[in-house]
């Protein structure tokens, strides 16, 4: 087992979990930074986005996941600020980030869907990083399986299979496939930011479709998936598309939860992205695409030409 631990400052503890998701987010902060670049954003402007965004997605993240496990705070509601002893969820992220983002943006001129767009890639990143953050904790992994399984079927080295046995078990390394599905799908945003019939706001949309489709699935093996007790149908629905991937192991489901919120709320996303992106197609007439200059509103914000 690796050391959570990467030092002390006296008392003080730092993890290898803050230091990767510190890395993580410095690094689509870069991203983010040298494409802004091309239409002449400050870099300030995206290093203000970061401080604000951060403890806003925290929050978020925090917020989600006791909304949906609140038996477990209410008769100890301090516990909801002790963060370091786990429970947080990626969407509550999103939402937290993506409601401040709004407000800065608005407040500083740009248009929120062009300054999302660039931001995308940066995204993927963290996410893609910290999921390596989840492996050094040993912890969101999935479902039993074999030693024989990790070094032989998936020929992963040695220091990822050790950290993967716990309690003495060996479990599905599920950090590292969602880590890999970011991989993939930065290398596709990176592409189709380059394509000329790329318009505002299809790049975000694109991230949130590329993720969602990976998170559903990734979703299927993990054993500590927030649930609920849905009805019959929508349980068997999930599972039926879960099925093709079967051979990762559905997981283990609480007694009396049925339906895994993050894929059903994957699912919700990918539909509604699309059908964002093609309502948006035939209802604007003179729209903005993504390779367009930036020029922001410094009276009111937002945009010039499509709402």
């Amino acid at each position: 087992m690796l050391n959570p631990i990467a030092f002390s400052i006296g008392s003080i503890q730092i993890r290898w979990y803050g230091i990767i998701i510190a890395v993580g987010a410095l690094l689509g902060l870069t991203l983010a930074i040298r494409e802004g670049r091309r239409f002449g954003i400050p870099k300030d402007f995206f290093f203000d986005l970061l401080l604000v965004g951060l403890p806003s997605a925290l929050i978020g993240a925090r917020l989600y996941y006791v909304a949906f496990e609140w038996d477990q705070y209410r008769n100890n509601p301090i516990e909801i600020l002790m963060i370091w002893h786990g429970g947080i969820a990626i969407y509550g992220a999103l939402i937290g980030a993506i409601i401040s983002a709004v407000i800065y943006t608005h407040r500083m001129g740009y248009p929120f869907l062009r300054i999302a767009d660039i931001c995308a890639p940066g995204l993927i990143v963290g996410q893609m990083l910290g999921r390596w953050g989840n492996f050094m904790n040993q912890e969101a992994h999935g479902g039993p399986v074999s030693e024989n399984f990790l070094r032989n079927t998936l020929h992963l080295p040695g220091f990822i299979v050790n950290q993967m046995y716990i309690d003495g078990v060996y479990y599905h390394p599920t950090f590292l496939y969602e880590s890999m599905w970011s991989l993939l799908g930065l290398g596709l945003l990176l592409l189709l930011r380059r394509q000329k019939f790329l318009r505002m706001g299809e790049l975000f949309m694109s991230y949130f479709i590329w993720y969602s489709l990976g998170r559903f699935y990734v979703e299927g093996v993990r054993t500590d998936s927030l649930a609920f007790a849905g009805p019959d149908w929508l349980a068997s629905f999930l599972k039926a598309l879960w099925e093709p991937m079967s051979f990762l192991g559905w997981g283990v489901m609480e007694a009396g939860k049925n339906v895994r919120i993050s894929q059903l709320l994957a699912l919700c996303i990918i539909l509604a992205a699309f059908v964002i992106i093609i309502l948006r197609r035939k209802m604007i007439k003179n729209p903005i695409y993504y390779a367009d200059p930036i020029i922001p509103d410094t009276k009111a914000g937002g945009m010039q030409r499509e709402v």
